[in-house]
């Protein structure tokens, strides 16, 4: 048989058995090997551009990934379809345009989206840009634009069935007065977190509490309606964005140093080493590489307590760190029960003195102690 017999045989529509399945057979192998050369192009693109560090092109090879896969397995199926209806005509063939179309917007709708998504990742994480970009401000302008794209998508998809997008925009607009009404607390919730990603108060990582609410915890995620806080025990709180208009907010993250204040005491006898105490409190304060002595640093004789004699410490720490500041601030305590202890004094601990004078018993109102009458012998 000769390449044109050949041609003529396969490679036309026939509605015989042996010729339309060898066709199928040919169509699902060739979809087949094309999404592994595909594959295969992309893995090697991804090592090619791993050694540029380019932003843009990594995002946009990962998320051509899976759209470039399912592509040639739509351009495949249509093809089996049009087999199909020259074999066996049917009703239901009649949409195949239409659900090729839609296949066709929804690809690329995911690789968009998907684009998006890999770039917000890239964009936030120090190991691929040198310049990281501010993690909410990224989700924040993240999700704008895959709810764009996704509406986009919607409308289009809308327009290639038929229906008239301009009639769908005029009922929007005159549905949209009732919706808001309806959902004036949705709006609210999402104007809400818009300006939480517009002021930037907080930010997913920081530690936040509220002196107005129970409110303390570390952000997890800031949504178009709530913001989802974890407790320090573990605990989700979900509080609605629109709760941060109308409540002070307090943002510990943001702090530059931790402060150490401490009031303490010695005893009263001990006086006399108040001053060396103090003065060497505060050489050691600025000595300490825990401690910025660029700072406010107070160590002065306070007041008079009740049982001891009381001087104070104010300063701060470098470093921020929860669990850093108290091991500095363990630190510095030591240090000052080391020098009290090295001036011969010793810290106070409460005490009461009870002054008791010589009086005699018969102003303090007691019966008087006469001596005993011996008695008489008896005879």
């Amino acid at each position: 048989m000769q390449i044109s017999d050949l041609w003529h045989t396969y490679f036309q529509l026939s509605p015989e058995p042996r010729i339309w399945l060898i066709q199928l057979f040919m169509v699902v192998t060739a979809t087949v090997c094309c999404n592994f050369v595909l594959m295969r192009f992309i893995d090697f693109a991804e090592r090619v551009v791993g050694r540029t560090r380019s932003v843009w092109d990594n995002a946009l090879l990962e998320a051509a990934r899976v759209p470039v896969r399912l592509l040639v397995w739509v351009i495949g199926l249509s093809i089996a379809v049009e087999i199909l209806e020259a074999v066996e005509p049917s009703a239901l063939f009649a949409y195949a345009p239409d659900v090729r179309r839609v296949a066709f917007i929804v690809i690329g709708t995911l690789f968009l989206t998907r684009f998006i998504t890999h770039m917000e990742q890239h964009l936030v994480d120090p190991q691929s840009t040198p310049k990281p970009m501010d993690r909410t401000t990224a989700q924040a302008v993240g999700k704008l634009l895959r709810l764009s794209v996704i509406i986009t998508a919607v409308l289009i998809i809308m327009q290639s069935l038929g229906y008239s997008v301009s009639g769908v925009l005029a009922f929007g607009g005159i549905g949209g007065v009732a919706i808001g009404f309806a959902s004036k607390d949705l709006l609210s919730n999402f104007f809400g977190g818009l300006m939480i990603y517009m002021d930037k108060p907080f930010a997913v990582g920081d530690w936040v509490r509220s002196p107005d609410r129970q409110i303390e915890g570390t952000v997890e995620d800031i949504g178009w309606r709530l913001t989802r806080i974890r407790t320090f025990d573990k605990r989700p709180l979900y509080i609605p964005n629109s709760m941060f208009a109308s409540i002070v907010v307090e943002n510990p993250s943001r702090m530059t140093h931790r402060r150490i204040f401490e009031n303490l005491g010695i005893r009263y006898e001990d006086g006399p080493r108040m001053a060396a105490i103090c003065h060497a409190v505060r050489g050691m304060l600025r000595e300490h590489p825990g401690l910025d002595a660029t700072q406010t640093q107070i160590v002065h004789f306070n007041r008079y307590g009740e049982s001891h004699l009381e001087f104070m410490v104010y300063c701060f720490t470098k470093t921020t760190v929860w669990v850093e500041f108290h091991a500095v601030k363990e630190d510095v305590l030591l240090r000052i029960m080391q020098i009290v202890k090295d001036h011969g004094a010793e810290f106070a601990f409460p005490t009461q003195t009870l002054h008791l004078a010589s009086v005699p018993p018969e102003a303090a109102g007691l019966p008087s102690r006469e001596p005993a009458v011996p008695p008489l012998p008896v005879r």
